[in-house]
């Protein structure tokens, strides 16, 4: 027989431990035959029962295993420090101290109780269903007392005299700024809206011909150029104020007088509330070129008055209107779909809504019984603060440019103006003007 070289016997080594890999076998040397043995013979009797006894050498060759491997199963996924972050150069570093203090604590609002300054308005109409109050982008506010418009500048407390209408043509039942600041709508008890250069003081026009209202202008809206009325005569008329031919269109479907008019921040969709207890949206690419009677959505859920309505600054879609007297209750709408998303019974009448543009809050105001302010944490609706100090019905509100102050009339003839919504960060929040409507034009015929 032919003995193997020394290459050969490398060789048949290498192929003989390749086949006993490929097939599995086991080294014989690690096996616990005397386990192997007990499970055999003794091991089997204890299936089923809830204790089984361990082979002493398998015991050892899990401590053996352990320590060597320095394995510890209790630890398995439990960090002891956090994970490495980036730091603003990109530098990588480990972040210390205990996980409860990860995120810093906010530190909560102080809402004072009572109001900041609180101004006279003599002769101010107790009368639910108009809207007196509106503060513009230029910190002005304006405040119609009777036959009057007072505009209260906000940066130094001045207030002047802006027009004192005619007997027969009065009261003033209704005013709104226009987006740039300057220009101001006046609605009147007859039928009429007068448009008002604030800076010059100085009427420019007055919206009365073609397919206008029949009585009082309750209710007053911009959507840039466009101004939208809505009367006792249940119509909601849109008017372009750059043209001699000012009537683009109106909206026919409340039954009563129309008392809530606001336009959404895209300016596409139109919520209108009326004395008939009913809710509509209203959109723009629905209009015809004479008269629209088809809505988007119309709601019925209110059993009062709707006059309270806010379109939400952090959400396009979400409009929240309050009830009156017989109601009490503020719903919230997907005004795509028209589906009442809640509803909360405050106790109270509804007079108005504003919604907070830096937290998620809303604030409502209130009529009978309690003539209060209350400000509610969304989407929980649980009361963050309840403000007193106006002794009638709070008739009307409005919002300061920079969203924190708040300013309310009421029927005791006051106007109050509340810190509610925070104290505002000098040169973080500065408003910013809206290009004037008219800039494009000489002038108002």
């Amino acid at each position: 027989m032919r003995s193997r070289t020394p290459l050969q016997e490398l060789l048949l080594q290498r192929r003989n431990t390749q086949e006993d890999l490929d097939r599995f076998i086991p080294n014989r040397s690690a096996m616990d035959f005397g386990y192997a043995h007990y499970m055999l013979t003794e091991g089997r009797k204890g299936i089923g029962k809830p204790h089984v006894v361990g082979s002493p050498s398998r015991e050892a060759y899990k401590k053996r295993l352990s320590e060597a491997l320095n394995m510890n199963r209790t630890r398995i996924l439990a960090f002891k420090n956090k994970p490495l972050t980036l730091d603003g150069n990109g530098m990588v570093h480990r972040e210390t101290g205990s996980p409860h203090q990860s995120k810093p604590i906010k530190k909560k609002r102080h809402i004072s109780q009572a109001a900041d300054r609180t101004l006279d308005a003599p002769e101010i109409l107790d009368d639910f269903y108009l809207n007196l109050l509106d503060w513009g982008c230029n910190n002005v506010l304006a405040i119609a007392l009777n036959d009057q418009v007072y505009l209260w500048d906000a940066s130094n407390g001045s207030a002047s005299e802006l027009v004192t209408v005619n007997y027969e043509d009065g009261p003033i039942t209704s005013v709104s700024w226009a987006p740039d600041g300057r220009h101001i709508a006046i609605g009147l008890n007859n039928s009429h809206v007068q448009l008002w250069d604030c800076q010059v003081k100085r009427k420019l026009r007055t919206l009365s011909c073609g397919h206008q209202h029949e009585t009082r202008v309750d209710a007053l809206a911009w959507n840039n150029h466009i101004l939208t009325s809505g009367g006792m005569d249940a119509k909601i008329i849109n008017n372009d104020v750059r043209v001699r031919e000012h009537f683009v269109e109106c909206y026919t479907g409340h039954r009563l007088e129309v008392c809530g008019l606001k336009w959404s921040s895209s300016g596409q969709q139109l919520a209108s509330g009326g004395n008939d207890n009913l809710l509509f949206i209203w959109d723009r690419s629905m209009a015809s070129s004479t008269s629209r009677t088809q809505w988007l959505h119309r709601r019925e859920d209110h059993t009062a008055a709707v006059k309270a309505l806010a379109w939400c600054p952090f959400q396009g879609n979400l409009l929240a209107s309050g009830g009156g007297r017989n109601d009490r209750c503020i719903r919230f709408w997907n005004t795509h779909t028209g589906a009442c998303l809640n509803s909360v019974d405050t106790g109270s009448q509804v007079c108005a809504l504003l919604w907070n543009k830096h937290e998620r809050e809303l604030l409502s105001t209130h009529g009978f019984t309690d003539n209060q302010l209350i400000l509610w944490k969304y989407p929980s609706m649980t009361k963050m603060a309840e403000l007193c100090g106006h002794t009638s019905r709070v008739l009307y509100t409005a919002e300061s440019p920079n969203g924190y102050t708040v300013a309310t009339a009421a029927g005791d003839e006051t106007l109050r103006l509340w810190n509610v919504f925070g104290t505002p960060e000098v040169a973080k929040h500065v408003s910013k003007v809206k290009p004037e409507p008219f800039a494009h034009i000489s002038r108002i015929r």
